[in-house]
């Protein structure tokens, strides 16, 4: 029998004395932008018949999956929490187009942790259920438009350079929600795929899962670190315990720049822990809100 992907994970065994996990879309390639605003939310206007309240679609859309502590999450959750942000507009209201409530998809989130299509698709061969079969769909072309449109797309600045310094000393694998597929065609593209040792997608499991299953009880205290550009990420490095870079949104290449000269050496110096890494969280933080522009006084 082939391996499953979390057997993968937890049969690594440490050739470094140190662990990182990184996160793909947003924090080494800037793919957020064109893939929500090209790819994700003109799906979601033709799948879901919502061409007469686009422009509040496109903004609840953008906010959850780009400037929210909701940036990041795995697709099914975050079209759930926009079209709930999208029903409550008195604008969409009163123009009288029907927000799909997804109680099907809510159901399946709660009870699978592999949110991925090749689940979605099981379920829907099993139960043969309209609404989850429309999202499928939708999820289906979302992937085959990011396959077309992103490409050439490299790392952020001081991406390459960090990952080599990195990977003498660290143990690295991808940490992503994003499909298994599209990371590797995009880590191979620009030749990041030789610094890690496992590139996992939602396939794998949750962010924590693969933390967990890859790290958890292989390395010693303050030698595992996860590195992101979403509140997921740090939830997930906080969920095992372990230490936490953020790459701060709009402000990705400084971020690289600084873990490159400066935040990696404290890192492998053991010095990162503490008062240093708890400002940049804080930092980190007051850039990703959870009350919309259009909510606020």
């Amino acid at each position: 029998m082939p391996e499953k992907p979390a057997q993968r994970l937890e049969s690594l065994k440490p050739e470094r004395p140190f662990f990182i996990g990184v996160d793909s879309d947003g924090c080494v390639f800037d793919t957020m932008e064109i893939k929500q605003k090209e790819c994700f939310i003109p799906n979601i206007i033709q799948h879901f018949n919502l061409q007469g309240v686009c422009k509040y679609l496109r903004e609840s859309a953008e906010f959850v999956n780009l400037y929210s502590s909701w940036r990041g999450a795995n697709r099914f959750p975050a079209i759930i929490k926009t079209f709930d942000f999208l029903r409550e507009r008195p604008e969409v209201k009163r123009r009288g187009v029907a927000v799909p409530r997804l109680n099907a998809l809510r159901k399946w989130v709660e009870e699978e942790t592999k949110l991925g299509n090749p689940a979605l698709q099981a379920k829907v061969e099993s139960e043969n259920d309209a609404e989850l079969k429309q999202v499928l769909q939708w999820s289906l072309a979302v992937n085959l438009a990011i396959k077309e449109m992103v490409k050439g797309i490299g790392p952020f600045p001081y991406v390459r350079e960090g990952l080599e310094m990195a990977c003498a000393r660290a143990d690295m694998i991808v940490v992503s929600q994003t499909p298994s597929e599209a990371l590797e065609r995009e880590w191979k593209e620009h030749n990041l795929d030789g610094y890690v040792r496992v590139i996992a997608g939602q396939e794998y499991g949750t962010k924590a899962e693969h933390l967990q299953y890859a790290a958890s009880g292989k390395y010693k205290a303050g030698r595992v670190l996860m590195i992101g550009d979403a509140l997921g990420d740090l939830q997930a490095a906080e969920a095992n315990d372990i230490l936490f870079y953020p790459i701060n949104p709009g402000l990705e290449e400084q971020s690289w720049q600084r873990f490159y000269e400066e935040a990696l050496d404290k890192f492998f110096e053991g010095s990162y822990h503490g008062p240093y890494e708890e400002k940049f969280v804080e930092d980190f933080k007051s850039l990703l809100p959870s009350v919309p522009p259009w909510q606020r006084g």
